[in-house]
């Protein structure tokens, strides 16, 4: 039986929209696109028949424990965990080069420098996914390796305890419809980007995995050269049980793989 959580979708205007991030010189500061509220459907994967296929689905749950134990600034993780996450993309989706070039660690408390994202999106549109190609491999190495095969993917772990409240979900792309998506810009103060909205659809699969342990991941399709389409993802408002009432901490992992063919 399907739970009930609510998202914020995007909502499709005549004019271009766009986030200003660090916004009128305050740092963190967010200006947004107009949100609307809706409840929809998530089926738990944990309870499913058949658990989505990366290659298919553009999303991948799997058991992959860690060997860091915090994952707070200034402390030494980063190389360890480096290395785990490019065995776990070489093994889980056959990858054969891996760069890590982002961790975003999210904290759902009104004062945490990073919230969970509350918008139904993918994190680049084709032009910011080539854009970004460049900035972090330069316009040379960024043409070979568009010669090949390259993907962006995002790796999501919970942090501390298992996920309560504002668990992360996905909706199936097979789903969702082209006329779904929104093109949105990304100001920042020296540079520009472009991401993916999505505006509501009663269609819309919805997915997600309850409870995730630190010892779980998501693997999640940003881009692909090749067509495996992105996914629209968002956290969900929903409680798993009230009784409980940790807080959701969790890290985001963002990585460029190569692959063989």
């Amino acid at each position: 039986m399907a739970q009930t959580a609510t998202v914020n979708y995007h909502v499709h205007k005549p004019e271009r929209q766009a986030f200003e991030l660090d916004a009128g010189g305050i740092v963190g500061n967010l200006i947004s696109p107009e949100l609307a509220p809706t409840q929809v459907a998530v089926r738990d994967m944990r309870k499913a028949l058949t658990a989505p296929a990366f290659e298919n689905d553009s999303v991948a749950f799997a058991t992959s424990p860690t060997a860091v134990s915090t994952f707070e600034t200034g402390s030494n993780w980063q190389e360890i965990y480096n290395k785990e996450l490019t065995k776990l993309l070489t093994n889980q989706i056959g990858a054969k080069e891996v760069i890590i070039f982002d961790h975003t660690v999210r904290v759902d408390e009104p004062d945490a420098v990073r919230s969970p994202a509350r918008n139904v999106h993918s994190d680049y549109s084709e032009n910011g996914a080539k854009q970004r190609l460049i900035d972090i491999l330069g316009e040379e190495k960024a043409a070979d390796w568009s010669e090949g095969h390259f993907a962006f993917i995002n790796v999501w772990r919970p942090v501390g305890a298992p996920i309560n409240s504002s668990p992360l979900g996905f909706i199936r792309p097979t789903s969702a419809s082209e006329r779904d998506w929104i093109l949105l810009d990304l100001i920042y103060p020296d540079r520009k980007g472009q991401i993916l909205g999505i505006a509501a659809n009663p269609d819309h699969e919805w997915l997600y995995m309850s409870k995730m342990r630190p010892d779980e991941v998501a693997l999640f399709n940003i881009f692909d050269n090749r067509g495996l389409p992105p996914i629209a993802h968002s956290a969900l408002d929903m409680v798993e049980d009230p009784n409980v009432h940790t807080v959701r901490r969790s890290i985001e992992s963002r990585t460029l793989v190569r692959y063989a063919a």
